[in-house]
């Protein structure tokens, strides 16, 4: 008997009514293996956490995601006003999010802009554009650059006010995130667009040598240089020339961003954060104070965020593409939720509950 510690990041608004969903997947695929057990540990975490006990990462939270196999973590944060209400720095994304990160040492986050051929009606692109569907890993290096660098704000000699951000990476972090990149492409078209600015910025001609110094290493993977401000638009003109791209964090942030508006929602857009020891889980979109609380969110990021949880920390690959099958085959049915799709296109709307019932009942199929 296999068992895998779990630690659940429930987050804040939408956070708990997703991470319910998942929840059942997990109880199926438990029930689907006799051979494995998940123990299934909730942990306070974000705006919710900061309210309840005065921290957004409260140790004992720490402790639970450090004696977890793993971690699936909600999306974090509130309304604009409710998040006035937190001092900066604990606020969910400092307070939080960034701090999870650096303590995991996540440092490679996986992105998949991915839409088979079924559901490329759910892109704003033209279907001539992504009429066969959509299939890029983005690669975003995920505990340096200018997010986690020293930062300054003050009032200057001339009496104005000030910030000083600094961006700043060793060789180090921008090797093993390249590394992991290359060895990626070879598990899929062995093509690795590599996003900087180099042009501009210091920081990406370092990163661009340490590239070149790797690709020997890979010889079958062809390496393509892309300025990210032309990789931006070409995401929208062109997605399909694009299979793997490797980047810094912040272009990342962006660009995978932009990921989720080609497939037409971040809803659909899942995550990996991996490091060497450990790894979280997440759906890239945001907590959607809005919706909370009507059971109107769709649980798609999420499940697929377990299916990569299963596969990249668990090594249950069958499970993970099983996983995969059964949330794309209740699209394939027709079946959407109110904030992914507009009433009277066709859709058959279901609430939150009914569309983790779904998949687990064609995940039970497969």
């Amino acid at each position: 008997m296999k068992k895998y510690k779990i630690a659940l990041l429930d987050g804040d608004a939408i956070g708990p009514e997703c991470m319910r969903e998942a929840v059942k997947v997990l109880k199926a695929v438990e029930a689907r293996n006799d051979n494995i057990e998940f123990d299934l540990v909730h942990a306070d975490f974000g705006a919710s956490a900061y309210f309840k006990v005065g921290n957004a990462f409260p140790d004992e939270t720490r402790k639970i995601c450090d004696e977890a196999d793993a971690v699936l973590k909600g999306p974090v944060g509130l309304s604009y006003e409710e998040t006035q209400k937190i001092p900066v720095d604990m606020q969910p994304e400092r307070g939080a999010i960034l701090p999870l990160r650096k303590h995991l040492d996540t440092y490679a986050n996986l992105r998949p802009v991915s839409l088979p051929k079924s559901l490329s009606h759910f892109s704003p692109l033209k279907a001539e554009i992504v009429g066969n569907g959509i299939d890029i890993l983005i690669i975003r290096e995920l505990v340096g650059g200018l997010y986690f660098g020293d930062k300054e704000v003050g009032v200057n000699d001339d009496g104005l006010r000030y910030v000083r951000e600094t961006l700043e990476y060793d060789e180090k972090q921008i090797s093993q995130i390249i590394h992991f990149a290359f060895k990626q492409a070879m598990q899929r078209k062995k093509v690795l667009h590599n996003i900087h600015k180099s042009n501009v910025l210091k920081s990406s001609v370092l990163w661009n040598e340490i590239v070149a110094e790797i690709a020997p290493l890979y010889p079958e993977v062809e390496v393509k240089q892309q300025l990210v401000d032309s990789a931006a638009t070409l995401l929208c003109l062109d997605p399909g020339q694009f299979d793997v791209m490797v980047m810094e964090n912040m272009f990342g942030d962006i660009l995978s961003d932009q990921g989720g508006g080609i497939l037409g929602s971040l809803g659909l857009m899942p995550s990996a954060c991996l490091g060497d020891n450990k790894a979280y889980y997440e759906p890239s979109h945001g907590s959607a104070p809005d919706i909370a609380g009507k059971n109107i969110a769709n649980p798609y990021s999420m499940i697929g965020s377990v299916a990569m949880m299963l596969e990249h920390s668990f090594g249950m690959l069958e499970e993970s593409k099983n996983i995969w099958k059964a949330i794309q085959s209740v699209y394939a049915q027709g079946y959407s939720t109110p904030d992914l799709s507009k009433p009277g296109s066709g859709v058959k709307m279901i609430n939150t509950d009914a569309f983790g019932d779904l998949v687990v009942d064609e995940l039970n199929k497969l």
